[in-house]
């Protein structure tokens, strides 16, 4: 008995039928068949196309090893548990097409006749920049995916930020730092673009309503595409079943439509009560006739709901309120008074539920999410507003406190926490509330002669207008260096901060789950090497000053500009210099 590795409800060549892969065979059978229409074995699969995410209609075409053409699928169920269905079948086979590539015999190259020895040709270096970039692409960023994806990630990240890409191609590229270290740190960017990729985009709020459009000579038209078609039968199940019945062997799909848009069924499938007054005016159908139900105006609901045992919002919670002034349904609380309203109401009603449904999953209500109740009601009420994705999972231990002669601080802090208490011992109360007393005497008199002096004041206000003035002048000035000289100047420090960014992380690095876990070896090295481009920075700006020159700038405009990078990069020179030095001096002890 062949095993059973996954089944789906599909249509074929527009018959509707069920789609199953065992260890063996693909098979299709009709609905209402027992012999199966298409069968494939594993060795004849040779190439797999899928429709995009989104689509109107979930595909799925196999290719065979002597039919490139193969077989179309379309999945027949509700678009969520259509897309997981064919999602199920392309990882199965997939990975049987990925066995039959690797069991498929390599041709053997032809032998060389031992009389004409062929000259093999030397091997031309390549001038690819990608040639450039170290072996460790091909290893992923990201633990838990295959490499093929982390790449794909990659590049995603690098496309949509041109910033990082330009970055990327001077310091990757070049071969000045490695693929893995310039994504050491920037892992929260490729999580995030995972994260993107997983999202399923929901169905849309919009009620299926078609809306005819007037053309020229008094005409109506109504553009019929893919996705509305796929809405009507979604929202609409008895129009799918109607094309089902009726095409093709009654109706072509096309007179299908244009008798749909004109019959009382597409009347009453319409978002609204003035469909009520064209009732009078559309002539019958004998065909989607058929199909009319009854209008559900009656008090009770022709479809029962689904009751939910899991609110989130109680909506009698306030049925006991005003008990003072009295809350009785008055008249307009009255269901059913209109009773033209109230199938447009339940429509909307059902629609709303639709879209709930569709981001909940095809689950039983008694499977979906329970909120535990405990002993405590405040506890229980807390649980059912509390969402898991608003809360830290992890928590943050923070970077340890480098500090030089730590003794001598908390010695300050004890001999001046000690004066302190000492001279807090010898303050006599009394007669410090007795100064304080003398002190408040004639405060009136002293507080009526008061003058402030407007000079402290202009001066202040004078000051920071000047301030924020040159603020504005700052920001609203452009940048008068030339192009070239700017873009270099852009890179050099854009390539500097990179440096520092890898030297810092390499000392302290960051307590997060996706860093790359490096070696106190591995991250010595890191940083001497980190070291070493950043001890070259000052010769790249003395540069930068020599070429402003050559095209007219001061060679003060040039260094101010620098100075902040210059100084950052001398701080941390100076602190793997210390740090280089007090680790060779405990070596030596």
């Amino acid at each position: 008995m062949p095993t059973t590795l996954c089944s789906a409800k599909a249509s074929y060549k527009k018959q509707p039928g069920t789609l199953e892969l065992t260890d063996s065979l693909l098979i299709w059978t009709q609905e209402g068949k027992k012999t199966p229409a298409v069968r494939v074995q594993h060795p004849e699969a040779s190439s797999l196309f899928c429709s995009k995410e989104g689509a109107a209609q979930v595909r799925l075409k196999l290719g065979l090893v002597n039919d490139e053409a193969g077989h179309n699928f379309t999945f027949t169920s509700p678009s969520a548990v259509a897309y997981a269905e064919r999602e199920a079948f392309k990882q199965e086979l997939t990975n049987i097409i990925s066995r039959n590539r690797s069991a498929a015999p390599t041709p053997l190259p032809k032998p060389t006749p031992l009389s004409t020895p062929a000259k093999t040709p030397a091997p031309i270096p390549s001038t690819s920049r990608a040639t450039s970039v170290s072996s460790d692409t091909r290893t992923p960023i990201l633990s838990g995916i295959d490499a093929a994806t982390d790449f794909r990630l990659r590049k995603k990240v690098l496309l949509s930020n041109p910033e990082l890409l330009v970055l990327h191609k001077e310091l990757v590229m070049s071969g000045q730092i490695t693929e893995s270290e310039f994504w050491d740190g920037r892992e929260h960017l490729l999580l995030a673009e995972a994260a993107a990729e997983g999202q399923k985009r929901g169905r849309p709020g919009q009620l299926v309503d078609p809306r005819p459009q007037t053309v020229e000579g008094g005409e109506v038209k109504i553009v019929i595409t893919p996705q509305l078609v796929h809405d009507i039968f979604d929202e609409f199940p008895v129009v799918a079943k109607a094309y089902n019945d009726n095409v093709p062997n009654k109706l072509s799909e096309a007179e299908f439509w244009k008798r749909y848009f004109q019959s009382k069924l597409f009347n009453a499938h319409r978002a609204s009560i003035r469909s009520s007054a064209t009732q009078h005016v559309v002539k019958d159908d004998p065909i989607f006739d058929k199909y009319l139900e009854k209008d559900d105006d009656e008090l009770e609901p022709r479809r029962a709901r689904n009751e939910v045992s899991d609110l989130y919002i109680n909506i009698g919670a306030t049925l006991e309120d005003h008990v003072e002034t009295g809350n009785e349904k008055d008249v307009t609380m009255q269901a059913g008074r209109q009773r033209g309203a109230l199938p447009l109401i339940r429509k909307f009603n059902e629609h709303s539920e639709r879209l709930l449904n569709s981001a909940l999953g095809e689950v039983p209500p008694a499977k979906r999410r329970r909120i535990d109740s405990g002993n405590d009601e405040d506890d229980d009420a807390y649980a059912q507003i509390t969402l898991d994705d608003l809360r830290d999972s992890e928590a943050m231990s923070g970077i340890t406190l480098q500090m030089q002669d730590r003794e001598r601080y908390f010695e300050g802090q004890l001999a001046r926490s000690a004066s302190e208490q000492a001279g807090s011992e010898v303050v006599d109360v009394r007669a410090a509330f007795a100064e304080l007393k003398h002190g408040f005497r004639g405060w009136e008199t002293r507080f009526s002669q008061l003058r402030i002096d407007k000079r402290a004041g202009d001066a202040a206000l004078d000051s920071m207008t000047q301030n924020v003035s040159a603020r504005l002048d700052i920001r609203t000035r452009k940048t008068d260096f030339p192009p070239t000289l700017f873009r270099q100047l852009t890179t050099c420090q854009t390539a500097a901060n990179e440096f520092l960014r890898q030297f810092w992380t390499s000392l302290y690095p960051p307590p997060t789950t996706t860093s790359s876990g490096a070696t106190p070896s591995q991250s010595a090295a890191k940083a001497a090497k980190m070291a070493g481009y950043l001890s070259k920075t000052r010769e790249k700006v003395e540069a930068l000053v020599r070429a402003g020159q050559l095209e007219g700038v001061e060679p003060e405009r040039v260094e101010v500009a620098m100075k902040p990078l210059l100084d950052a990069v001398e701080h941390a020179l100076a602190f793997y210099r210390a740090r280089s030095a007090k680790t060779s001096t405990l070596k030596t002890a």
